[in-house]
């Protein structure tokens, strides 16, 4: 068995002791391998040791890894497919060039105002409906992306200020709105981010009362350090990179 088989068993019998222990089933977590910026050879490896969903957070380097892979299934008459998800801070210049890679999830809408331009790129190119997860800065860094929702709590402006940005991002066309993404400080103890997850897993509860005609199906929040304590609190996707690829490569 390679290191990468090893590790991706590894990871595979911890998310189902966590999933166990929440009173849920591994099934229903997805595990995102974060293969950005490892080179085509490693996700080959790691789909043939049974990886489906892939996590890229460069449209250029999404779009490479895509026709490279696809040229590679079709000389190996691999049919099974791959889901790639847009992980990264979208840039409104590469909106068009994300929407044309067809993710199966893009993690990290974070304004109305990119919602609005995606909606309208995919519109005028007669792209499909794209599903979106809201970024959410449930922490308060500054340097982190996502809606400011630190207090959504307990600052009820902060609250209905997302509400509404919601319901205006659900009259879109070609935008679907299907859950929440955040990210948790960075800590050794994987316990510093269960207050994170907890939190935006009753945000999400707030908002299947709030606003109904969406899905929130969908809890995107652990990483190799916590991924644990994400599904233990309602995570139903993980993206973990360096737990199942070792240290990151550069391309």
């Amino acid at each position: 068995m390679s290191e990468l088989s090893a590790n991706l068993s590894s990871i595979q019998k911890r998310i189902a002791t966590a999933a166990g222990r929440a009173g849920r089933k591994a099934e229903d977590v997805t595990l995102v391998a974060v293969s950005k910026t490892h080179p085509l050879e490693v996700i080959i490896e790691a789909y043939q040791a049974g990886l489906r969903h892939f996590g890229e957070n460069r449209s250029e380097e999404l779009a490479h890894k895509q026709t490279s892979f696809a040229e590679w299934q079709s000389s190996q008459d691999v049919a099974d497919p791959v889901l790639w998800h847009f992980i990264g801070h979208i840039q409104s210049r590469q909106a068009g060039s994300i929407l044309e890679s067809q993710p199966a999830l893009l993690h990290s809408v974070d304004s109305i105002k990119l919602a609005e331009r995606l909606d309208r790129l995919a519109r005028r190119e007669n792209l499909p409906r794209v599903d979106v997860l809201l970024q959410c800065n449930i922490s308060g860094e500054e340097r982190k992306s996502g809606y400011p929702l630190h207090e959504w709590n307990t600052n009820s402006q902060q609250l209905t200020d997302f509400l509404h940005t919601v319901q205006s991002m659900a009259t879109l066309e070609k935008v679907n709105v299907v859950g929440l993404m955040t990210m948790a400080p960075y800590s050794d103890e994987a316990e510093a981010s269960r207050p994170f997850f907890q939190s935006l897993a009753a945000l999400n509860e707030h908002l299947k009362e709030s606003i109904p005609q969406l899905a929130w199906r969908h809890l995107s929040m652990g990483m190799t350090n916590d991924f644990e304590v994400g599904i233990e609190e309602g995570a139903t996707i993980v993206r973990v990179g360096r737990a199942i690829f070792g240290e990151r490569h550069y391309i």
